[in-house]
């Protein structure tokens, strides 16, 4: 037999170290490209606002998409080493020199890093393809919902590519170094235990978990609120004690695992010794996958917090259709809304209409100059609608007293709406005369379907009287309110949806974040506004199924049939990115516990068969592999989960210092998500037992 014969046998003796390391690069590069291709596909960026939160979320679990599919990568290649190891002390205690080895051994893994990190990229746009299209045919399809893929996606999927055959390399050459062939034989049996601390250091790094979740989240805007200063980036170091904190719970659960009675620990002393003494890579992989786990959570949690508030809302209207519209624009009003509804067997009821002004509202303007962050005073910094008191009863049915020189901010029951609107104006401005009102805030009024990002106000009937003189169609409006008599009709509204902005000129084709009183000041001042610098603040009327224009047009009606029917179209892309984030992450935490699992149980092989010579059962060595793999997939998803609700409760609670029934709602619904999670990754602890069990040949 020739040595490359010997060798060709070898190898095929070791074919399953092969096949772990070849589905651990086919899977990381499929999901590296799947999300690489989608998140730079020109759907996903149009619909994402560039420095958006949503991006920069999207981008976040990204990287860390790409830390974990590192992650699995490296330690499939290291167990494929392990194992490779005996193979190259074999034939070197057989007279191979490393100077004949290494030919042979790089250009195995070439050939099978090259082929399944090239199959995984050819397989992520079918694979993205597929969820894509399933998700139009299945739940919504509109034009908006076209992927349109991007070269640039295969940018990131091409250096990871170079990075997984680099790094095989590295470890090539790693085990070719050594000298010793009894170490490299045995290199599979040696083990990487972790140092041991005592039993405090889960609970103290559960409650260092909590304090860097809690001082990472504030610090950004207690830097701005009270020490005047752009939060620098370094800031996002005070998450690091999340990192220490998680590791140390890992680490107790490793060493110690969370047993209050020393019988259940005695029970357990065999599968935690095997975790125990290859600790290290444990802990590691135990912390990739919560990281992971915790990342899918954020993802699939978005569904049902934005689902929740919107059913909620759209459901609870106490009126079908609202609209408002420039006074000097000609939108259809009462006589010619009846008339297109009677063509559809409609009849109007309750119909309520009243007149507004916009008026200029002074305030404290932030400007940053440098790091540093200072405030200063402008006359005409925002801008609002205000409603007489009169006016506002005559509207909405609402009675309410407002007291001379001051106003009411609009807003719902709960008063969520409170941070967007303008509660600290002393100034109004009539935008015509440049007449000026003396003003103080008097708290809110209530009325849900008058919320906008420019917002809604009302003044005493004497004040209002007195700064709306003189003022033109261009700073004035009307808004209209009624309910459908009968069964109401999803084309009556799309058609009075599109009636309403073929009667609006330019003029008025503009987003809700668009701030004319700014505006003005700025051009007044000498200096450009930056809503006319940035694409960002257009919108068009050519294309008013877009979520843009739906989420953003400044008269975007509220229709309680077009919403509802409209609101998955809308919010689609959306909807599909983070679900997309959600099967991405599932799928690269699953597939590290499932290759930990494989690890702990095959590099202990000689344990389960010396336990099977002195005489232990097949049910208890089956029991041992359960009570492994339990902890391996159970740990990270229960610590993943709790963060990631953790982290989302306390958003929502920071957001006004309360939680409304709409978040409870949505987290609720979340609990629901949850379950479902843990159905999912009680399946794959099945599968992997029984993978498992089947590789260990164990019976019974």
């Amino acid at each position: 037999m020739t040595m490359r014969e010997l060798e060709k046998k070898l190898r095929k003796l070791d074919y399953h170290q092969a096949r772990l390391y070849l589905f651990c690069n086919f899977i990381s590069l499929m999901l590296i490209t799947a999300y690489s291709v989608m998140m730079q596909s020109s759907t996903v960026q149009e619909v994402f606002p560039e420095g958006g939160d949503s991006r920069k979320q999207v981008m976040a679990i990204f990287v860390l998409t790409i830390v974990g599919c590192a992650a699995f990568t490296v330690y499939a290649t290291a167990l494929f080493f392990r194992k490779k190891s005996r193979q190259i002390g074999i034939l070197m205690a057989l007279g191979s020199s490393k100077k004949q080895l290494a030919p042979m051994l790089y250009r195995e893994i070439l050939v099978l890093g090259i082929l399944s990190s090239v199959c995984g990229i050819v397989t992520g746009f079918p694979f993205v393809m597929l969820i894509w299209n399933g998700f139009r045919m299945l739940i919504v399809d509109s034009e908006e919902m076209v992927l349109n893929i991007r070269a640039v996606g295969l940018v990131i999927p091409a250096v990871f590519l170079v990075l997984v055959l680099m790094l095989a390399c590295l470890s090539a050459k790693r085990y070719l170094a050594r000298t010793d062939i009894l170490d490299t034989i045995q290199e599979e049996h040696r083990n990487e235990p972790v140092k041991e601390l005592g039993k405090w250091c889960g609970p103290v790094g559960i409650v260092i978990l909590l304090v860097g979740a809690i001082a990472g989240y504030e610090a950004p805007g207690i830097s701005m609120r009270y020490l005047n200063f752009v939060p620098p980036w370094w800031l996002s170091l005070l998450y690091t004690p999340v990192f220490i904190g998680l590791y140390m719970i890992l680490l107790h659960t490793v060493v110690h695992g969370w047993h209050f009675r020393r019988k259940t620990f005695d029970r357990d002393l065999v599968s935690r010794s095997m975790m125990k003494f290859q600790g290290k890579q444990t802990i590691n992989n135990l912390l990739v996958s919560t990281v992971l786990i915790a990342g899918a959570c954020f993802g699939i949690f978005y569904v049902p917090m934005l689902s929740a508030g919107s059913i909620k809302d759209i459901s609870t209207r106490p009126y079908d259709y609202l609209y408002h519209y420039r006074a000097d624009q000609n939108v259809p009003g009462k006589a010619e809304v009846e008339t297109m509804a009677s063509g559809y067997g409609l009849s109007l009821k309750d119909w309520h209409d009243a007149s507004y002004i916009t008026l200029g509202m002074d305030g404290m303007h932030m400007i940053e100059e440098g790091s540093r962050i200072r405030y200063e005073y402008r006359e005409l910094l925002h801008e609002g609608k205000f409603f007489s008191e009169t006016g506002f009863r005559e509207l909405t049915g609402v009675s309410i007293t407002v007291e001379p020189g001051t106003y009411l901010a609009v807003s719902d029951d709960e008063e969520r709406m409170g941070y967007m609107l303008a509660v600290s104006s002393t100034l109004l401005t009539n935008m015509d005369t440049r007449d000026t009102l003396d003003i103080g805030f008097a708290g809110y009024a209530h009325f849900g379907m008058l919320t906008d990002e420019n917002g809604f106000y009302v003044l005493n009937d004497a004040d209002f009287a007195e700064i709306a003189e003189g003022i033109s169609g261009e700073w004035s409006g009307r808004a209209a309110l009624f309910n459908a008599d009968g069964e109401d009709d999803y084309q009556f509204a799309k058609e009075l949806f599109y009636e309403l902005i073929q009667s609006s000129d330019e003029s008025c084709e503009l987003p809700s974040y668009y701030n004319r009183v700014y505006k003005i000041a700025e051009n007044e001042a000498g200096r450009t506004y930056w809503g006319d610098t940035m694409a960002i603040s257009e919108i068009h009327y050519d294309d008013p199924d877009s979520s843009e224009f739906r989420r953003f047009w400044t008269y975007m009606p509220r229709f309680r049939m077009l919403d509802k029917n409209d609101f998955i179209r809308t919010y689609a892309v959306f909807l599909m990115m983070f679900l997309f984030i959600f099967l991405i992450c599932t799928t690269a935490g699953c597939v590290i516990c499932y290759t930990r699992c494989q690890t702990i149980a095959l590099n202990n092989r000689y344990v389960f068969d010396d336990l099977r010579k002195l005489g232990a059962p097949p049910a208890f060595l089956k029991q041992e592999v359960k009570r492994q793999c339990c902890t391996v997939i159970r740990t990270p998803s229960v610590i993943g989960i709790f963060s990631m609700t953790f982290l989302y409760t306390l958003i929502m609670f920071a957001n006004d210092g309360r939680l409304t029934i709409d978040e409870i709602m949505g987290l609720s619904a979340c609990g629901v998500v949850i379950v479902g999670i843990g159905l999912l990754l009680y399946v794959v602890y099945r599968k992997t037992v029984k993978a498992l069990v089947k590789e260990l040949g164990i019976e019974g």
